[in-house]
């Protein structure tokens, strides 16, 4: 999807201001830490957490590695109960169980701090695991719309999914880009 889709766009700017859409673009246009972070606060503060997410985003400190292995904690405990308890047919079972191990091993390389390695199965398990959730309905244009009507919080995660780069191209450091894009995104589905 990424910025120019016109029909999602339109769907997302009924729940979010143009200020908050315009943080989208700016958080992956970012080419300095300054800019990264104040694009980040803002989408945080779509999720609902900006003054936890700035903790987290904040100078390597004891506290903020504290807190984000609590994060990573609580992120892998979330998603592994809830794929755990997510029903699939049969011919998903074998995508449920490969999700359940990638998200092992994506929390394990988070918590060692390897995000640059974490951020190339990031998007991929995302996409995997909102797959056994809604099925098919997943793979079509027309999804984020569909998410935004059944849940406007979900919807507003979604469309920040659909909005990262694959890779990210940064004139910043880009660990510590890919590290932001993956804590706003465990943020928001450890507090979901």
């Amino acid at each position: 999807m990424h910025f120019s889709d016109s029909a999602a766009e339109s769907s997302i700017s009924q729940f979010l201001s143009e200020d908050n859409l315009k943080a989208m673009p700016a958080l992956v246009e970012a080419t300095s830490k300054e800019a990264l972070f104040a694009a980040a606060d803002k989408i945080a503060d779509i999720f609902g957490g900006r003054k936890a997410f700035e903790e987290l985003a904040a100078q390597e400190s004891e506290t903020r590695n504290v807190k984000e292995s609590k994060l990573i904690s609580s992120f892998h405990n979330n998603l592994n109960l809830l794929v755990q308890k997510t029903w699939v047919e049969k011919s998903d079972e074998t995508l449920k169980d490969q999700a359940l191990f990638r998200l092992s091993k994506f929390c394990e390389a988070c918590s060692n701090k390897e995000y640059e390695t974490c951020y190339q199965d990031f998007l991929p398990l995302l996409q995997d695991v909102v797959y056994l959730m809604f099925g098919i309905q997943t793979r079509k244009q027309e999804f984020l719309e569909y998410a935004l009507r059944i849940d406007p919080g979900f919807g507003t995660f979604w469309w920040y999914i659909t909005n990262l780069p694959e890779v990210p191209a940064a004139k910043i450091e880009n660990a510590e880009k890919e590290r932001i894009f993956i804590l706003l995104g465990m943020y928001f589905l450890a507090n979901y």
